[in-house]
């Protein structure tokens, strides 16, 4: 199993009171060295010509390496250990999101307009045409983040409070990268029926739903019967966030390899929510071949105990009806994707893929094979770890995706907008910049989220899918 390399998503910060003397500060940060942590940060907080106290910040690599780590320094000669915070609780405490109101309400003239009696007129308006609460009402630019909690990062199924530090996380990147207002909607239930029957009755008040963490294959009906039944776009990030940044990756990657898509053979590590999606836009942007496998090896169609949305991926994928398991499927394959298991693979089996291998380890948070082992033999690297390079991170799409729809005022979210997307967020970085450790955007390019946000409104105008913005804020009250 490979070691996990110390993150911030593991910081801690120690305070600590040290003899005043020389060479304290200097053993504190040996220990904490020594016991493989990464000191990022020492600050002195008080001191008298006896003690010193000071905060020592450092990254580790989990819960029990940080205790490691403080046991390491409470053994150091004349250190006490006066409290241990755990800096990603801290960033939680009372959770990460607020609202706060868009308009002053400083005297009665202001708070008769806001509220009751002017409030009724804007009311009114409403009522009559209905479509005028997407420019009177948060409608406009709202997204509800919906989840059941049944399937919340790689944990399983945690239930809707254990949820929801993931969707506020949602909501806050939502709002940090595109100023789409979005809201978190922990459903108590795992009933489809139920589920469905909730967001419906929520909707008038959003512009959009994000679908999050909920688990396959329950997720597909949920997003279908929602499409059918809503005049707003339906978005489930996991299938397709997940798959717009893989294709944008994927198309830089074979980039710098020198390969096209439709002569390319790829094995997919996963046939859930995100492996189906992955396939599916690989399939709509013409894919040389796919081979899909999961806990059953590869899929085809003499295959027993398919779901429906394995049933039909073992239908449109395998041209050759390939039969065995995912370590036999990536001989000789142009690229591998994982959305899986963690370590299910070694350095010998990506050495057994074809040359110029292209690797997407995406498993959270060890990938399916050891990104320092995979880059021995293939060309190209990408995990979905922020300490690693070529990072496939949905927040390359989502926050571009729904400024667009929302912008568009979209009815829907297609498949076009989709490949808009994706093209957008590979062309970002730029044919002058491509390389073997930079195949996608940096998160926090400025660029992204307004590149994707254009794209994807003009592909909504293209097929009729929306409206423009010029025209929704034209004429009415």
């Amino acid at each position: 199993m490979a070691t996990r390399i110390p993150s911030a998503g593991y910081s801690i910060t120690l305070r600590l009171s040290v003899p005043a003397e020389a060479s304290a500060v200097g053993r504190l940060t040996t220990a904490a060295g020594d016991a493989g942590a990464i000191v990022t940060a020492l600050d002195v907080v008080d001191s008298d010509h006896v003690r010193v106290v000071v905060d020592l910040t450092c990254d580790t690599s989990d819960g029990e390496h940080a205790e490691r780590v403080t046991a390491a320094l409470r053994a150091t000669d004349g250190v006490e250990v006066r409290k241990v915070s755990d800096r990603t609780f801290l960033l939680h405490l009372g959770g990460k999101i607020e609202v706060q109101p868009k308009v002053s309400l400083r005297n009665r003239d202001e708070l008769s307009r806001a509220y009751t009696p002017g409030v009724a007129r804007v009311c009114l308006a409403i009522a009559e045409n209905p479509e005028d609460a997407r420019r009177l009402t948060i409608k406009r630019n709202t997204v509800a983040v919906v989840t059941d909690g049944t399937a919340v990062l790689g944990l399983g199924n945690l239930g809707p409070a254990a949820a929801l530090p993931v969707m506020e996380g949602k909501a806050a990147l939502f709002k940090r990268f595109a100023g789409v207002d979005a809201w978190p909607v922990c459903l108590d239930t795992t009933d489809v029926d139920e589920i469905v029957s909730i967001v419906r009755a929520i909707a008038p008040v959003y512009g959009g739903i994000n679908l999050e963490d909920i688990a396959a294959p329950r997720c597909f009906e949920i997003e279908e019967r929602l499409r059918d039944l809503l005049d707003i776009p339906v978005f489930h990030d996991d299938q397709h966030g997940t798959a717009i940044v893989v294709l944008a990756a994927l198309t830089n990657a074979l980039r710098v390899v020198g390969k096209h898509l439709k002569d390319v053979k790829v094995v997919v590590s996963g046939a859930g929510a995100a492996g189906t999606a992955i396939m599916k836009l690989l399939l709509a942007q013409g894919v040389g071949d796919i081979i899909a496998c999961d806990r059953m090896g590869a899929l085809h169609p003499d295959l027993d105990g398919l779901n429906p949305s394995m049933r039909w991926l073992a239908d449109n994928t395998n041209r050759d009806g390939f039969s065995g398991a995912v370590r036999e499927a990536i001989r000789g394959a142009d690229v591998f994707i994982g959305v899986s298991a963690p370590n299910i693979l070694d350095g010998a089996d990506i050495a057994a893929m074809a040359d110029k291998a292209i690797v997407f380890a995406l498993a959270n948070p060890d990938p399916e094979v050891d990104p320092r082992e995979a880059r021995k033999h293939a060309a190209i690297v990408a995990t979905g770890r922020s300490d690693e390079p070529n990072q496939i991170n949905n927040v390359l799409a989502f926050p571009g995706v729904f400024r667009g729809l929302l912008d568009a005022q979209a009815r829907e979210f297609t498949l076009d907008m989709a490949l808009a997307a994706a093209t957008a967020i590979a062309d970002v970085v730029g044919a002058d910049k491509v390389n073997a450790s930079v195949i996608v955007p940096s998160v926090f390019d400025p660029a992204v989220s307004p590149a994707v946000a254009a794209a994807v409104t003009k592909a909504a105008r293209r097929d009729g899918s929306g409206v423009s913005r010029d025209s929704a804020m034209t004429g009415g009250h």
